[in-house]
């Protein structure tokens, strides 16, 4: 037997398939090993069809609860979006703890050593008056706006031209403690976490029950919106709600894609359909609340864009009225009245924010801002100040910044070119001095300038050859009282009489004044640098004995402006343009850059009048002449 086994066994050894037939036995045991993870693999599919049919778990509650804590997306319950959104904020999360870790660093680095100066940016800011109290003349009630990209009105870059070193400011201006760099770097990161966790705490509800059961048919023309596939995603919705007229989410999903596509073709046609509908959603029965707010707030935007400020009120009105306790809404309703000329209905709002909010920032600014308007400058100085110092949203904006520092200019108050380096710093004005916000980036900054300088030298001789003409055609109207000389209306002047004659406004010719002083008019036809200026004017101005005008920047760097004296005293008139002043003579023309502070005294026994012409800065292009919007 051992014989026959041994034999055997040799003759495996010495078979040639004696190797495969083993690998055979180990493909067997894989073979039965990969069956029996199939059989699980079934069993388990067979066990979830069995607590799906046979309802052995409450899914409702599970997703209900995950909803609750996961619905990233805001549509009220958790699906792939929310994945995809909390995948996303995992990232995003990482990213801003490095940079925060960066940040307090580089805040650490500045509050130990001497703060550099920041890249600049401007914004819009005017000098606000009675009958424009947000300063915006550009921004009228009722004004059509079309979509038109214009570069004075996103954040511009100015090279900007330091104050002079005997400029009647420290050296070493100092900025308030509360708006230094270092408050800056080592506040906005706790600002940011906290809006993040109470963002995460209230994600908007956007999907009522029914809502609910077509989730998928309305995530599916939504993500044909984010894709940029508008029109595709605008055919889906419509035909949603065709399908489904009931539903607040399927009408909102088509508000929104029509907000897109008139974004996408510039049209006010079809941001106006996007405005109704977004009315109609809001007007449904069964409409979540946060979907209410949403769209509400979007519509009142969307009417404001189109100019329809009194719309855009009745709207925000409607939100506060449905969400009370909400005082961003107030505020914002508060603006609105602002936008109107409703100094009284704006000025209500914010006492009712403050008396319930009184940190707010946000209505302290606005608050002061309105009194400053009323010529309440003292009392506006603490509320412009304490809002500033908020950081609030909403807060950081040029024009604060400026009329802060105009009421300590006119209190006498040193701390107003703190204020206005902080500004600067801030990225709203070009210098201390350059504080005008309706710019254009790169243009030549200087506060005074040659006719060679600005090419128009034609121009200036032309108006010194003929300056008696000029004079003669001026005297006749201020002699005959006939009315044409208004007082100046911009809350300027601190003592005085200052009567101003104006023949071209925002490159129109004013044909009626034309009348009095056609030689005048004649003599200007053929030069546009200065007609067609939609920036400036071109105007008389008289100024009596006794004036003084209060150091002010002009609204925009697109323009210079040239005096030609006409009746200059021989003592007492002179105009001050950053730290250089200068006098009138008769006859010969100053150019000067009204960007810039500049103050002017007539201290004279009888009056000074001049000639005032604005031409287009030199540096502007065609292009730019002609697409730039009136100011």
């Amino acid at each position: 037997m051992k014989q026959k086994k041994t034999v055997r066994n040799q003759a495996r050894k010495d078979s040639p398939g004696g190797k495969t037939a083993i690998k055979s036995e180990k493909k067997t045991e894989g073979n039965s090993f990969f069956s029996w993870l199939l059989v699980l693999a079934f069993l388990g599919a067979w066990l979830s069809v069995g607590v799906m049919w046979f309802d052995l778990v409450d899914y409702n509650s599970v997703v209900g609860t995950l909803g609750g804590v996961y619905d990233a997306d805001g549509d009220g319950d958790f699906d792939v979006e929310d994945a995809k959104v909390l995948l996303e904020n995992a990232t995003v999360a990482a990213k801003e703890k490095t940079l925060r870790k960066n940040i307090t660093t580089e805040g650490d680095h500045i509050q130990a050593g001497p703060s550099k100066p920041t890249c600049l940016t401007e914004k819009p800011v005017m000098v606000a008056s009675p009958e424009n109290p947000l300063g915006e003349k550009d921004s009228l009630p009722g004004e059509n706006r079309e979509f038109t990209t214009e570069e004075s009105r996103t954040a511009n870059q100015i090279s900007p031209e330091s104050p002079p070193a005997t400029q009647p400011v420290p050296t070493s201006v100092s900025t308030p403690e509360s708006i230094t760099e270092t408050t800056e770097f080592t506040e906005e990161p706790s600002v940011e976490s906290k809006e993040e966790k109470e963002a995460k705490k209230k994600k908007p509800k956007l999907l009522n029950k029914f809502d609910k059961t077509i989730k998928s048919e309305i995530n599916a023309a939504e993500k044909l919106r984010k894709k940029g596939k508008i029109e595709e995603s605008l055919r889906a919705f419509e035909a949603l709600v065709q399908k489904f007229p009931q539903s607040p989410r399927c009408r909102y999903g088509k508000a929104q894609a029509e907000d897109d596509l008139a974004e996408k073709k510039r049209s006010n046609e079809m941001l106006l359909k996007a405005v109704n509908s977004y009315r109609e959603v809001a007007e449904l029965p069964d409409v979540p609340p946060d979907l209410v707010k949403a769209t509400l707030k979007r519509c009142a935007d969307r009417q404001q864009f189109l100019g329809r400020t009194k719309g855009s009120l009745a709207t925000l009105e409607k939100l506060v009225q449905i969400f009370p306790e909400d005082i961003s809404l107030k505020n914002d309703l508060g603006v609105a009245h602002l936008l109107l000329g409703d100094n009284k209905g704006a000025k209500r709002i914010y006492e009712e924010v403050l008396a319930r909010a009184p940190h707010d920032g946000f209505a302290k600014v606005h608050y002061g801002f309105i009194l400053k308007s009323e010529n309440m400058i003292a009392e506006s100085i603490p509320y412009l100040r304490e809002g500033l110092e908020t950081g609030e949203p909403g807060t950081d904006d040029g024009r604060f910044y400026f009329h802060l520092g105009d009421a300590l200019q006119r209190t006498g108050d040193k701390s107003a070119y703190d204020w206005y380096e902080a500004g600067h710093r801030r990225g709203h004005f070009a210098s201390v001095w350059q504080r005008s916000l309706y710019n254009v980036p790169g243009l030549r900054a200087r506060p005074w300038w040659t006719a060679e300088e600005t090419g128009y030298t034609a121009l200036v001789k032309m108006l010194e050859r003929n300056w008696l003409t000029i004079r003669d055609e001026a005297l006749s109207v201020l002699d005959s009282n006939s009315g044409q000389f208004l007082p100046e209306d911009e809350n300027l002047r601190e003592t005085g009489d200052w009567g101003q004659f104006t023949l071209w406004q925002q490159g129109r010719k004013v044909a009626a004044s034309c009348r009095y002083v056609p030689k005048t008019c004649g003599l200007l036809e053929r030069y546009t640098e200065a007609t067609s200026c939609k920036r400036g004017q071109i105007k008389f101005s008289v100024m009596q004995a006794g004036t003084h005008v209060w150091p002010h920047t002009g609204p925009t760097n697109c323009r210079l402006r040239m005096h030609l004296g006409l009746v200059i005293p021989s003592k007492g008139c002179r105009i001050r343009c950053t730290n250089q002043t200068r006098e009138w003579e008769e006859g010969k023309v100053l150019i000067f850059d009204d960007s810039f502070e500049h103050e002017v005294w007539q201290e004279a026994e009888s009056f000074r009048l001049i000639f005032i012409v604005d031409v287009w800065h030199p540096e502007l292009t065609q292009l730019q002449r002609q697409t730039l919007s009136p100011i």
